[in-house]
């Protein structure tokens, strides 16, 4: 049964665990800003005659090739900076390292996160990235394949910055607050993948390339100063906590109590039902999800057929409108959890139905409105505003069916939405080179059809209430 907790109501928006929603908001930019800053650097950094190449089919080559075009109005860059001989398939090799490291960790991170605390994991996968970033110009110096291995590092450490989080919000989020919480956090992501597709070329016109990564990797040192000196693990060992708000957090957590655990229960993981329905969510989700952020530069130029500096404004829109739906969607469902007008399974249902659905409609309607300017960009706004109503849905439902293992298994979520990225934007890269009009309708006709299955299999087999295997249980010694 879907159970709301009685106890009375502690501080909201002045109250330590909105303070730390918003620090893990500032993580999150930073971390996104990180991982993009190579895109928009590698304007400058690769020299213009080697743009000539066939598109690679890696998950960030198109958004390469986009970009390399570009180059034509930049031929102001500061010639002081570096240039590099890098073809395209050695760029696509790049941009694709990231992805895989940030696979190689995302199971184990949030594994060793529940263990030995995600302030710790979270922290250090955060400061790894960030001096990363700041030594990512001398690499470039010393060879291509020095920046391969830090690419790859840096998402391993990306990978452990971002499972942590769940375990955190295991101990710190109120049930009837978790989506309001998860979503500022997670908002962040978006608001920074804006933020470094607006100035990044600024940066780097106005300074030169290296200062991106020197930017944005002491934006990411400052926030782990920030990170190690206000977070704790738990609400019970923070020093500045006010007794009221320990209270509240820790009497509503009282059915889902998490302690130390020395295994993981994979059979019964495996056999489970809703956390396959949460997986193939995932899947779903981040399948379209992708597609929109690697190829939507290409998309604006090719269909709208604008220029590049436009369309790398355009580009960046559709991040504000996915940062605020994905607020907007917190705030909404838990006020449908806090006045019980929904159940909890209905809450999480009603927000994937919405998260799903809607971007699927977009995208099978986008390759009937190409005549129309301001419809096409209406509907590419749109498509990841409204699918960023999933993280209200199923992206937080390892809350609610194993607290415990939230983290652990937000890893391997994340993992099928990886494997669903790289899967779709190898596909759309072939559909597309066959043919570019018939090519774009197939990838949302697709997507939409990969979505709609997602939807199907969560709404038969998604649930909230905690598992059986997830559930604390007493030990008597004789």
């Amino acid at each position: 049964m879907d159970k709301k907790p009685t106890t009375r109501k502690g501080p909201d928006f002045c109250s330590l665990r909105y303070g730390l929603a918003l620090i893990m908001h500032f993580s999150n930019f930073t971390l996104i800003t990180q991982r993009v800053s190579l895109s928009i650097a590698i304007i400058a950094m690769v020299n213009s005659t080697q743009h000539d190449g066939p598109s690679n089919v890696s998950t960030e080559g198109p958004l390469t090739d986009i970009l390399h075009n570009r180059s034509r109005s930049f031929k102001e860059f500061n010639t002081k900076t570096s240039v590099y001989q890098w073809s395209p398939e050695t760029q696509g090799i790049i941009f694709s390292s990231i992805s895989y490291g940030i696979i190689l960790t995302l199971i184990p991170s949030g594994y060793l996160a529940g263990i030995f605390g995600a302030k710790q994991i979270l922290g250090a996968g955060l400061l790894i990235s960030s001096l990363l970033t700041l030594f990512t110009p001398l690499a470039a110096d010393l060879g291509v394949i020095l920046v391969i291995v830090i690419r790859t590092v840096q998402g391993m450490a990306q990978g452990m910055a971002w499972t942590g989080q769940f375990t955190i919000w295991a101990k710190w989020a109120p049930p009837l607050e978790r989506s309001k919480l998860t979503s500022i956090a997670g908002s962040g992501a978006a608001f920074g993948s804006f933020i470094i597709l607006c100035v990044g070329g600024l940066i780097s016109q106005a300074l030169g390339w290296p200062f991106i990564f020197y930017i944005f990797g002491s934006i990411g040192c400052v926030c782990c100063l920030l990170w190690f000196t206000v977070i704790y693990d738990d609400p019970l060992h923070h020093p500045c906590i006010s007794v009221r708000e320990k209270e509240y957090i820790i009497s509503s957590l009282t059915q889902q109590s998490s302690s130390p655990r020395r295994s993981v229960p994979i059979k019964a993981m495996v056999r489970c039902l809703p956390l396959w329905a949460i997986f193939v969510g995932f899947f779903s989700h981040f399948w379209l999800c992708t597609i929109i952020i690697t190829y939507l530069p290409t998309y604006i130029s090719t269909v709208l057929h604008v220029n590049i500096r436009d369309s790398g404004v355009l580009s960046s829109l559709p991040f504000i409108a996915a940062s605020s739906c994905t607020i907007l969607g917190g705030q909404l469902a838990d006020f449908f959890l806090s006045r019980n007008l929904l159940s909890l399974i209905a809450v999480r249902k009603l927000f994937s139905f919405l998260g799903l659905l809607l971007p699927s409609l977009c995208a099978v309607a986008l390759p009937f409105v190409t005549s129309s300017y301001m419809a096409t960009i209406i509907l590419l706004i749109l498509i990841p505003g409204t699918s960023n109503l999933c993280d209200s849905g199923f992206i937080i439902n390892t809350l609610d069916v194993a607290p415990r293992y939230a983290s652990f298994l937000m890893g391997i979520s994340r993992g099928f939405g990886l494997i669903a990225g790289i899967i779709s934007s190898t596909t759309t890269g072939f559909l597309i080179s066959q043919d570019s009009e018939s090519g774009w309708r197939n990838v949302f006709f697709l997507s939409a059809a990969v979505n709609m299955f997602g939807l199907i299999f969560y709404l038969t087999f998604g649930q909230a209430e905690i598992q059986n295997w997830a559930k604390e249980r007493t030990i008597t010694h004789l």
